[in-house]
């Protein structure tokens, strides 16, 4: 597979253009999706693509799962504790070729725990926009354990298993703008 041809240089993430969302299983039986609104990053493209970084920090404080009440808890001594950590960061570690994509490796930090996490990673290609800025458009998605995060919250159902699934799946859609030199 040949690297992609993307201008080298500091793109800095648009969040108005991205999505940080995130998807854990509700009772066993359905999905309860939500993401951040307010990130910001920066992605560095090298000569050699494959020797590329990137660097976001998320504010935990904008989680949004459309239900006031559940996102109170979330920003909690039980989920998140936002009062003692408010950002979530990514920083990467490495990129690779992998199959028809490429996998981004990084370390990712929640409540002051840093584990290293890689997620397959897409690139959707380069385009001019209306203000004569340049665009790079990345999809990414990756699947963590909350519990290996600290955030270990648990109720148990009658019959077993819990309300809330350890396993968080993590989907990135990212519009980045190439800054002027």
């Amino acid at each position: 597979m040949s690297t992609p041809e993307i201008p080298t240089g500091t793109w800095s993430i648009d969040a108005s253009h991205s999505e940080v969302g995130f998807t854990v299983r509700h009772l066993m039986v359905s999905k309860v999706r939500g993401n951040f609104e307010t990130f910001q990053g920066t992605i560095n493209i090298a000569e050699n693509p494959l020797e590329s970084s990137v660097q976001v920090e998320v504010d935990l404080n904008s989680i949004n799962t459309r239900d006031v009440q559940r996102d109170g808890h979330l920003r909690s001594a039980d989920f998140f504790e936002v009062d003692k950590n408010p950002k979530m960061t990514f920083a990467s570690t490495g990129v690779s070729a992998d199959g028809n994509g490429y996998k981004l490796t990084g370390d990712l930090t929640i409540k002051g725990v840093t584990k290293s996490v890689d997620l397959d990673l897409e690139f959707n290609g380069v385009h001019g926009d209306p203000w004569g800025g340049t665009r790079a458009g990345f999809s990414a998605e990756t699947e963590i354990s909350r519990k290996d995060f600290g955030v270990d919250f648990e109720i148990p159902m009658d019959g077993g298993g819990v309300v809330v699934g350890d396993k968080i799946k993590v989907v990135l859609e990212v519009e980045a703008v190439l800054q002027a030199a």
